[in-house]
């Protein structure tokens, strides 16, 4: 792709590395905001200065917030003896969407993959371990995309609290083997919570 631009080919290289951003598709989107009035570009590049400056992650659960503690996990409404065990904050969205959970999450920030190089000790596991094991927490909810990798993440995490008792869930199969959670529709993600099954159930794949 040539440019007449050495500053147009840097804006398109850049934007081009977000996920699913073809060069062509960086091409379009540059040229778009050449095209806005220029306090609309300050506008975008100020407010993503001021989320990388200042987001924060919850000290509790992981998730992004604008404070130490996340409006969720500070919520005295929500039942905090519920968690439901995610990959990332996509997932998050995508469940409080659905309206059906009123428990609070925990967000691991993956899910183990020997062959990307992540191992157990790479996620936010060891924190999640612990807030069971202080004898607060009744039911774990597996809400992983139903991957390969996804089932080794659950049944790993399972392990390290069976001796404790807590009762561990997992979401109901309405999700397609294979699928990411954020892609379910809400009526679907909402029943799987709903529906959600004793993890045991599912150990017949290990």
């Amino acid at each position: 792709m040539d440019f007449s631009s050495k500053l147009l080919e840097k804006a398109v290289g850049e934007m081009s590395q977000l996920p699913g951003i073809g060069k062509r598709t960086a091409l379009r989107l540059v040229l778009h905001l050449l095209k806005q009035p220029e306090e609309q570009t300050k506008y975008l590049t100020e407010a993503l200065s001021k989320m990388r400056e200042e987001i924060k992650f919850c000290k509790s659960c992981h998730n992004i917030s604008d404070v130490e503690i996340c409006e969720i996990c500070i919520n005295t409404n929500r039942n905090h003896q519920i968690i439901c065990v995610v990959e990332d904050v996509r997932d998050v969205m995508a469940i409080e969407n659905t309206g059906q959970y009123r428990g609070v999450y925990h967000v691991l920030g993956g899910k183990i993959s020997p062959i990307d190089g992540i191992g157990p000790s790479q996620l936010n596991i060891t924190s999640l371990v612990n807030k069971v094991k202080n004898g607060d927490v009744l039911e774990l909810i597996f809400a992983l995309s139903p991957t390969m990798e996804g089932d080794t993440t659950n049944f790993y995490i399972y392990k390290q609290v069976k001796e404790t008792g807590v009762l561990t869930s997992s979401i109901a199969r309405g999700i397609s083997v294979g699928d990411e959670l954020e892609y379910a529709d809400e009526v679907t993600l909402g029943r799987s919570i709903v529906n959600r099954i004793p993890f045991e159930n599912s150990l017949k794949n290990f």
